[in-house]
């Protein structure tokens, strides 16, 4: 790697966040991931790998959700959190990039602190629950308490992942399924049952800054008409990916390079 990596926990109340920043950039970009089986903590490598193209402009904040999540937490908390992060890391100003529960949270956090966000980029993401945002998350919340989560990364890959992705490592099911089994599932839960709080639809019109909306048109766990409200919302610039649903961040080879392109403008 041609950058260094730095992993560290960021104190918010009597909790910690975990995060992860390379690149060598003048210019701040914030990372807000997605409801995951992972955690930020040991990722940093695999994460600086995925989102390389950055680290020459940028530097890069990828920062996790806190280790101890109380019942009841909600969108709005974790975007508290990650403004209390950015500010404990010297961030006073950036581009975010959220992703599907990041981008819920990226959302709110442009609403609630407008100067604390340069630019905005929403992938596979949605500004309010809907039918089939609450199946998916009722499901996995079910398997989750049941401690089936062989069958959350079943799951997972069924909705999420283009046929032919998952024809390609549907033999590395069974590991990953191991691999991924969360350390505190209730921590899962909890986060999970966050993405039902989201609900900045009706106050998009607050966002100032320049945004991008990417979706996919097979999106089974959002839908592809969370992605178009947003940018309907905002009169902000969208690309739809025709053939990927939910992992179309993983997926599409230019995902990545639209946001690049996007930021430099």
């Amino acid at each position: 790697m041609f950058f260094k990596l730095n992993n560290g926990k960021i104190p918010i109340g009597e909790s910690y966040i975990d995060y992860a920043a390379f690149g060598k950039g003048s210019r701040a970009l914030v990372i807000i991931p997605g409801l995951s089986l992972r955690d930020v903590r040991g990722a940093g490598a695999a994460l600086a790998l995925m989102y390389r193209i950055f680290a020459k402009d940028f530097r890069v904040y990828v920062i996790d959700k806190k280790r101890d999540i109380p019942e009841g937490y909600s969108v709005s908390d974790i975007a508290r959190d990650t403004k209390d992060a950015m500010l404990a890391l010297g961030i006073e100003r950036a581009s975010v990039l959220g992703v599907s529960l990041g981008g819920m949270v990226a959302s709110d956090l442009a609403i609630s602190n407008p100067d604390l966000v340069e630019s905005l980029v929403l992938g596979v993401t949605a500004s309010r629950t809907n039918p089939t945002i609450e199946a998916v998350i009722g499901r996995w919340v079910e398997f989750a308490t049941g401690g089936n989560f062989g069958d959350i990364i079943s799951d997972m890959m069924r909705l999420m992942y283009s046929e032919r992705y998952v024809k390609k490592y549907r033999l590395l099911f069974p590991i990953l399924a191991k691999f991924y089994r969360p350390k505190n599932p209730e921590r899962f839960i909890r986060l999970a049952k966050a993405c039902l709080t989201c609900d900045t639809y009706g106050r998009l019109h607050e966002i100032k800054c320049r945004a991008l909306v990417l979706g996919g048109e097979c999106d089974m766990i959002v839908t592809p008409e969370a992605s178009r409200e947003i940018a309907e919302a905002l009169g902000c610039e969208i690309h739809m990916y025709a053939d990927l649903g939910h992992s179309a961040y993983e997926e599409a080879p230019d995902f990545n390079k639209r946001i690049y392109d996007f930021l430099s403008l």
